[in-house]
C-alpha cells in the first residue's frame, strides 16, 4: 500500500464486512472469564486483522492493550501489518507495526506488533514476562510449526508461574480445536472453571459462497515424489489445467505448488500465456512481488498466482475465483543417522486441501481443479505432520535447555519431541559446547540462542569471527542461513563472490542479514577489536574463509575425495557432486548443503566450499580419534593404529604390540561374520557334530545344541584354549575343531561314556560288514548292499531305542534300490519287485526266492 492511497481515517465499512466481528462478544468474554481462547475462523474472515484491533482498543472503543500477533512466516507477518494499518488508515510503523527477522517497523506508540513465531520465541528468551505485552495471539497455530509450538509451550509457562494476566489466543484455519483447547486449559493459572477444563473454543462464520471441485488428475500415471523431486510430468499437467481453468472459468487463478522450483517450473511452461499475467508467491519473492499480489489485480488483466502453502491461510489474494491444486506439499525430515537436514516433498492432506479450495470461494462462488483422482482423496492423511515429529531438534533443544528444561518434559505440547530426535539434539549441542554434560546451557549456548540463528550456524558465527573477523564471518554465515539460488552455483566461495556483487533478491535479502549477524557478534561482545584472533585470520583468502566456517557449521559433513566427484563425509556418508562442478578436483570439501534422495547410497551436494585436511581436524575436532584398532576386516585380523575423523582415515600403520583381547574379539567377529567354517572341519569332525546334533535333538538334556549360533554362545567352553593362542585366521584354521567340539560331550554326568553306543558311528550287518552311519539328514540312515542284509528281520533302532535307523537298500553297484524302515515288510512285499528288476541285470549275485533265510553276503555267486 502506498502512501497516496493510505485512507485518511479508519475504513469502517471494511471493517463492518468480517465475519468474525459476530464473535468478538464472545472472544472477549472468554479472555475476562479464563484469559485464554482458541478462535476458530476460515480465512478472510477477519480473525488476524480486525480480532487484534479490537483487542488493543483500536477498534470497538475497549481499553487500550498492547497486542503481539504471531505469524509462522516473514511474508504473512509484513501483509497481516500492512492490511491492519490500512484499515485503520494508517501506514506501518504507527500503532500498527511488525517485527521479522532482520527488519523492523514498529515504534513506541505500536499498539498491536505482527511479528514471527521465531521473533517471539527469542523476545520470550530476553524477557520471560513480556513486559508491557497484554495479549498475544498464536495465528495460524493449526499449521504446527515447531516455533509456534515452542512459542505457545512457554508463554503457557508464563501464565502459570509469572503472568497470570496475559491473555492468550490460538487462532486456527481449521475446526480440529480440541487438542489446543486442552492445551491451553490445562497449561495455564486457575480460573473460570479451574484448571484442567478445556480453553473456551470460539467460532466465526466463514463466507459461505461455494466452491465447485472439479477432479483433473493425469491422464497417465505420474511417479509419487521422492524427497524433492517432483515428476515432470505431474507439471506439465499442472500447467495444461491451469490453462484449462482459464479458458473454462472467469477470474484469477491461484496454483498451489510445493516449492520454490516447482514454481519456476510450471511458471516456465505457461510462458507466452494470452490475456494473463504470471506471479509468483513464497517466501523468497521480492517485497514488490508480494505487495502486488496481495493488492489485486490493476488494469483488468487476469492473473495467474502460482503459490506455495503460504497462501494456504496466512495470505489472502484478491480476485481469486479458480484454484488449481498439485496435490502435494513440503514438510522438514531430519536423516539423524547421516546429520542430513531436508525438506521432502509429501501428499497434502485433507485439511491442507479444504483450505486451497476455500481460497476461490472468499469474494464469490469458485471452483477448485484437484490433479488427482477422486478415489484418492478419501486416503490423504486428514492433517499435516507436526513438525517436532521429524524435523532436527537441535534449535529446540537449545531453546528449551535456556529454558530451564533440557528435556521439554515439563512443558505443555501438544506432542512430545522423540526421544531418539532429542538425545541427537543434544549430542550436537554438547559438541559445540552450547549445554553442560547435565544438558543445561552454558553462557555459550545462551549467547549462541540469542542470535537468532539454528545453533550450528551460531556456533560458525562465533568461532569463525575470531578466525576470520567479524564481516566475513557473518558474511558466510549469511549465505548458510538461506540457501543460495541453484543458479549460484554448489561452490560456496563463488556463491559468496556472486552475492556481493548481485542485484537480485537474495543478494538483497543476504546483505540485510550479514549486517544484522555482524550487528549482533558487537551486541553480544563476541567480536574482538580487530575482528580477528591476532588478526592472522584476515590474511586468509575467500576460499579458506568459507571453507572454515562451513566446517565449523558441519562439522561432520567434512569430506575427504575418495574417488572422481566422490567424497566421504566424517558422518561416514558417501557424497557425490553434480556433474559439471567445479569441486571436484578438490581433496577436501566442507559440506554445507546436501541431501540423499531415496534409495541413493550417497548424499548429493549440493553446496560445499574447498578447505584442507587441518581446517577439517579443527573444525571437527570433537570427531577426531587416535588409537589402536584390532578388528576383523577382509578375513582375517587387522590391527593398526589408525587416526580418524569420524569415519575419514587420516593415518594408519601396523601394531605390533597385541593386546591378547583385542585379537579374540576380533577372532570372535570373524566367527560370527562367517561361521565356524573357519576352524578345520574334517570328516570325522563333521561327523562327530552330526552324531551331538542328532542326540540334542532326539534326546535333549545334557547333549548340547551344536548349531553355529549355539557355538558362539558357548565359545570359552569348547574353543577357549585354541582362541586363546590364535592371532589371525591361518590360526583358526588349524584347530581341529572335532578334538573342540568334543570338549562338549557330557563328560560331567557320565553320559558322554554312552556316545558311541547311543549314536553309533558304524553299525555291523549280518554279513560282518560295519557300515558308517550317516546323520547328516533328518533321520540317521544306514546306507548298505542288499545281499548283506539277508536274514535280517528288523533294522537296530539306536538312541536308547528310541529312533529306527532308515535303510536305504542298495543295488549291487551301490545305486539306491529302495528305502525302507521296515525290513520285514520289505521282505514280504517289497522284494519281490526289486528282485525282477535287478536279477538280470545282475546275475552274478545272488537273488534267492526266500531272503530271510538266505546266507548273507559281500560276495558274487562265483567267488562264494
Amino acid at each position: 500500500m502506498t502512501a497516496s492511497n493510505v485512507p485518511a481515517g479508519p475504513r469502517t465499512e471494511a471493517l463492518d464486512r468480517l465475519p468474525v466481528k459476530d464473535a468478538v462478544p464472545e472472544l472477549l468474554r472468554a479472555l475476562d472469564e479464563r484469559g485464554v481462547a482458541v478462535l476458530c475462523a476460515p480465512p478472510g474472515t477477519g480473525k488476524t486483522t480486525l480480532v487484534p484491533l479490537v483487542l488493543a482498543g483500536l477498534v470497538g472503543g475497549g481499553p487500550v492493550r498492547r497486542v503481539l500477533v504471531a505469524e509462522p512466516r516473514r511474508i504473512a507477518a509484513r501483509a497481516a501489518a500492512r492490511r491492519m494499518a490500512w484499515l485503520l488508515g494508517e501506514r506501518t510503523g504507527g500503532k500498527v507495526g511488525f517485527t521479522v527477522r532482520g527488519e523492523r517497523q514498529a515504534g513506541r506508540g505500536t499498539v498491536v506488533e505482527v511479528v514471527t513465531t521465531g521473533v517471539l520465541v527469542q523476545r520470550l528468551h530476553r524477557d520471560q514476562e513480556l513486559t508491557g505485552v497484554d495479549v498475544v495471539v498464536l495465528d495460524e497455530c493449526h499449521e504446527r510449526h515447531l516455533d509456534a509450538d515452542t512459542a505457545a509451550a512457554f508463554l503457557l509457562d508464563v501464565r502459570a508461574a509469572l503472568r497470570p494476566d496475559l491473555r492468550l489466543i490460538a487462532a486456527s484455519a481449521t475446526t480440529d480445536a480440541e487438542g489446543w483447547a486442552r492445551l491451553l486449559g490445562e497449561g495455564g493459572p486457575d480460573g473460570g472453571d479451574g484448571p484442567g477444563e478445556p480453553a473456551p473454543v470460539v467460532s466465526a462464520p466463514g463466507v459461505s459462497h461455494p466452491v465447485e471441485v472439479v477432479w483433473a488428475p493425469p491422464e497417465r500415471p505420474v511417479r509419487p515424489p521422492h524427497g524433492m523431486r517432483v515428476d515432470p510430468a505431474l507439471l506439465d499437467h499442472v500447467a495444461a489445467v491451469v490453462r484449462r481453468a482459464l479458458r473454462e472459468r472467469e477470474g484469477d487463478v491461484l496454483c498451489f505448488l510445493p516449492g520454490v522450483g516447482e514454481i519456476a517450473r510450471v511458471a516456465g511452461k505457461l510462458g507466452g500465456l494470452a490475456g494473463a499475467e504470471v506471479l509468483q508467491v513464497h517466501g523468497r519473492a521480492p517485497a514488490a512481488v508480494q505487495e502486488a499480489v496481495l493488492a489485486g489485480a490493476d488494469g483488468g488483466r487476469r492473473r495467474v498466482v502460482l503459490a506455495t502453502s503460504v497462501a494456504e491461510s496466512s495470505l489472502t489474494v484478491p480476485g481469486v475465483r479458480i484454484v488449481v491444486d498439485c496435490g502435494l506439499a513440503r514438510e522438514p525430515r531430519m536423516d539423524h543417522a547421516r546429520g542430513l537436514s531436508a525438506l521432502t516433498t509429501v501428499r497434502a492432506s485433507r485439511a491442507a486441501a479444504r483450505q486451497r479450495a476455500g481460497r476461490a470461494g472468499r469474494e464469490a462462488p469458485g471452483v477448485v481443479y484437484r490433479c488427482w483422482p477422486e478415489a484418492e482423496d478419501a486416503r490423504l492423511p486428514r492433517f499435516p505432520s507436526p513438525e517436532i515429529a521429524g524435523a532436527d531438534l537441535t534449535a529446540f533443544a537449545l531453546q528449551t535447555a535456556c529454558w530451564g528444561d533440557p528435556d521439554a518434559s515439563g512443558l505443555a505440547l501438544l506432542d512430545p519431541p522423540p526421544a531418539g530426535a532429542m538425545t541427537a539434539a543434544r549430542e550436537t549441542l554438547a559438541a559445540i559446547g552450547a549445554v553442560d554434560t547435565a544438558g543445561r546451557a552454558t553462557e555459550r549456548g545462551t549467547r549462541m540462542a540469542r542470535l537468532g540463528l539454528h545453533p550450528r550456524l551460531a556456533r560458525a558465527l562465533i568461532d569463525g569471527a575470531e578466525e576470520v573477523g567479524a564481516r566475513r564471518a557473518a558474511e558466510v554465515v549469511a549465505l548458510l542461513s538461506e540457501e543460495p539460488p541453484r543458479e549460484y552455483g554448489d561452490d560456496l566461495a563463488a556463491a559468496w563472490r556472486t552475492a556481493r556483487h548481485g542485484g537480485d533478491p537474495y543478494a538483497a535479502r543476504w546483505r540485510q542479514e550479514a549486517r544484522r549477524l555482524e550487528h549482533a557478534l558487537t551486541a553480544e561482545g563476541l567480536a574482538g577489536a580487530d575482528g580477528a584472533r591476532g588478526g592472522d585470520g584476515l590474511a586468509r583468502g575467500e576460499d579458506a574463509v568459507a571453507g572454515l566456517v562451513a566446517a565449523l557449521a558441519f562439522p561432520e559433513r567434512v569430506a575427504r575425495r575418495r574417488g572422481e566427484r566422490a567424497y566421504l563425509m566424517a558422518a561416514g556418508t558417501g557424497a557425490e557432486l553434480g556433474d559439471g562442478s567445479r569441486l571436484g578436483a578438490a581433496p577436501w570439501l566442507a559440506v554445507a548443503v546436501a541431501d540423499r534422495p531415496v534409495a541413493a547410497a550417497s548424499a548429493r551436494v549440493r553446496l560445499a566450499a574447498v578447505t584442507d585436511e587441518d581446517t577439517a581436524r579443527t573444525a571437527a575436532a570433537a570427531l577426531a580419534s587416535d588409537g589402536a584398532e584390532v578388528r576383523w576386516a577382509d578375513g582375517d585380523v587387522l590391527a593398526r593404529r589408525v587416526s580418524r575423523l569420524g569415519a575419514i582415515e587420516l593415518v594408519s600403520r601396523p601394531l605390533a604390540d597385541l593386546d591378547p583381547h583385542a585379537v579374540r574379539r576380533a577372532l570372535l567377529e570373524g566367527l560370527r561374520r562367517e561361521g565356524t567354517g573357519l576352524l578345520r572341519w574334517s570328516a570325522q569332525a563333521t561327523a562327530v557334530r552330526q552324531r551331538m546334533a542328532f542326540l540334542h535333538r532326539e534326546l535333549g538334556g545334557a547333549w548340547p545344541d551344536v548349531s553355529d549360533a549355539a557355538l558362539l554362545d558357548r565359545v570359552d567352553d569348547w574353543l577357549g584354549v585354541e582362541l586363546a593362542r590364535a592371532r589371525r585366521r591361518a590360526d583358526l584354521e588349524r584347530v581341529d575343531a572335532g578334538v573342540a567340539l568334543a570338549r562338549l560331550l557330557p563328560w560331567a554326568t557320565g553320559e558322554a561314556a554312552r556316545f558311541e553306543e547311543l549314536a553309533p558311528e558304524r553299525i555291523e550287518v549280518p554279513s560282518g560288514s560295519r557300515v558308517r552311519v550317516d546323520y547328516g539328514g533328518d533321520r540317521p540312515v544306514l546306507a548298505v548292499k542288499l545281499q548283506e542284509l539277508f536274514g535280517w528281520q528288523e533294522a537296530p533302532r539306536i538312541a536308547g531305542g528310541r529312533v529306527p535307523l532308515l535303510v536305504h537298500l542298495l543295488s549291487p553297484a551301490g545305486r539306491p534300490a529302495a528305502v525302507t524302515a521296515d525290513l520285514a515288510s520289505f521282505w514280504k512285499d517289497g522284494y519281490r519287485s526289486v528282485r525282477a528288476e535287478l536279477r538280470g541285470r545282475y546275475p552274478k549275485h545272488p537273488w534267492p526266492e526266500d531272503p530271510t533265510t538266505a546266507e548273507p553276503t559281500r560276495r558274487t555267486n562265483a567267488r562264494r
